[in-house]
């Protein structure tokens, strides 16, 4: 016979065999419960966890093969198309989970695209991936850990080619190392690969229109990633048409 004490205890062993926290509840999906209706288990809910790319996105094994090991930081600019002038820029930092994202900025390139063999005059913005150390600006120093040079050699007079004035242009520059001396002001006008190869090829703020061979942003986005480009992390900028930069 079982006794009431005897049919208790039984009871108690049977919730500590189901597990910890709720196990009376739950049963077996299919399994009656004891008003007789088939119970239904709630599915456990999916956790969402964002893991950054071991890899910039967008960027094909030729280009990223050129991305220095030591890399921290890179500026990724983007061309809309081969002859474009528009084009995005998104500043990159690489943490011990991978590489993420900052926001993503529209910006100007040269009036007739992008090219892989840049001439002086011709218009086009050199697709490539280039160091950048060196600052420099009408405005005084925004704080920014680059080598910042100030002086009234960054004034910008004139209008663009769509009759937009270029006065503010230079207010903030980030000199990109391609045909010129690092470490030197982005003013210094040493060309090593001689002066037919170009030079002068600067990140600057954005006047409303194409450039001659630079890529320009607006001033607000300009004083930010002076702010946070940091000489330590080995910051490049990464240039180009999508599909170039895809290759």
């Amino acid at each position: 016979m079982i006794t009431r004490r005897t049919h208790v205890a039984l009871l108690a062993a049977s919730v500590l065999l189901t597990g910890c926290g709720g196990g009376a509840v739950a049963s077996t999906d299919g399994m009656p419960t004891p008003s007789g209706e088939p119970s239904r288990t709630t599915p456990a809910p999916e956790i969402s966890v964002e893991v950054a790319p071991q890899q910039i996105p967008g960027l094909g094994p030729k280009t990223w093969a050129k991305v220095p090991a030591a890399a921290r930081q890179a500026v990724v600019v983007t061309g809309r198309g081969r002859d474009s002038s528009a084009s995005t820029v998104v500043l990159y930092e690489r943490t011990a989970a991978g590489w993420r994202a900052g926001a993503k900025w529209p910006a100007h390139n040269a009036l007739k695209g992008w090219t892989d063999h840049h001439l002086a005059g011709d218009l086009r913005s050199p697709i490539g991936v280039y160091t950048l150390t060196d600052a420099g600006g009408l405005l005084k120093d925004p704080g920014t850990k680059l080598t910042y040079d100030r002086g009234v050699g960054f004034t910008s007079p004139g209008t663009g080619f769509e009759g937009e004035p270029l006065a503010g242009s230079f207010d903030y520059v980030i000199a990109i190392n391609y045909n010129r001396q690092p470490g030197t002001s982005p003013l210094d006008w040493t060309r090593p690969l001689g002066a037919g190869r170009g030079g002068g090829i600067w990140l600057h703020v954005d006047h409303g229109g194409p450039t001659h061979g630079c890529v320009s942003i607006a001033e607000e986005h300009m004083k930010e990633l002076l702010l946070a480009l940091d000489p330590d992390r080995h910051p490049v900028v990464v240039m180009g048409d999508a599909e170039s930069l895809n290759r």
